[in-house]
């Protein structure tokens, strides 16, 4: 009987090994909270200078490029996502 305990006790003492791996977890989030207002501004300088030199065509396509690039920063998951469906589509999953 006290072996049983002793053997028990052991296992129980016995360390977990330790992931070596990088713990990306957040990261996703934290770079999406860092340079969404960063590209936020950056979008609305360049509008508005697009607007003030009057060059409407210009700015029309900056702002179609704005919202596709704002799309991949504020959708959680988007890449993955689009990458899974490309990769269903070619047909190599």
């Amino acid at each position: 009987m006290t072996y049983k305990t002793v053997l028990l006790t052991l296992i129980e003492m016995t360390p977990t090994p330790v992931s070596t791996g990088i713990d990306t977890g957040g990261l996703a989030d934290f770079l999406r909270a860092f340079f969404a207002p960063l590209f936020l501004v950056v979008v609305s300088v360049v509008a508005l200078f697009f607007l003030f030199t009057r060059e409407i065509t210009r700015f029309v396509q900056f702002l179609i490029l704005a919202v596709a690039i704002g799309v991949i920063f504020y959708v959680p998951n988007i890449i993955e996502v689009t990458a899974k469906a490309i990769a269903g589509a070619l047909g190599i999953t």
